[in-house]
């Protein structure tokens, strides 16, 4: 059992982090793209992190085999990344962006970006200060959360 954590307060961040999620997941890019935010989650993470092999991305996305498969398939078929096999292990394979694929990514970032600055304009001098200060322990919080601290 955690001590000295104030449940409301988690129970507040988590809340708000799943409606900013919520908000920021479609974007017109990926909307005209016909990309189910699986897709989108797929296509920036090969972009921030390709070449990268298959396993890697199943894991840092959360995705089963048949799921990823399947995705990866659709992002292949729209041009968007390729799949490649690993000449050293038959049972590996990479995933690397396309031209098209890093071009729409960037879209993508660049659309869910102004529409937090279009909300942060919309809050105080005051409030926009006080998130610029918590912004080192949400990255932290992050952080903790990818390696499993729970």
């Amino acid at each position: 059992m955690v001590t000295g954590v104030d449940t409301e307060m988690a129970q507040r961040l988590r809340m708000v982090v799943g409606r900013l999620a919520r908000h920021l997941r479609p974007t017109e890019a990926s909307l005209a793209a016909d990309l189910t935010p699986t897709r989108v989650a797929v296509l920036l993470n090969t972009v921030r992190n390709g070449p990268i092999r298959l396993a890697e991305v199943a894991e840092q996305e959360g995705l089963n085999p048949t799921l990823l498969s399947r995705t990866i398939a659709h992002l292949a078929q729209d041009g968007l990344v390729t799949r490649t096999a690993d000449a050293s292990d038959r049972r590996s394979a990479w995933l690397e962006p396309t031209a098209a694929g890093r071009q729409l990514a960037g879209r993508i970032r660049a659309e869910r970006t102004r529409a937090v600055q279009d909300a942060l304009a919309e809050l105080t001098p005051a409030e926009r200060d006080l998130l610029d200060a918590a912004l080192p322990a949400l990255e932290r919080l992050a952080d903790h959360l990818q390696a499993g601290v729970r």
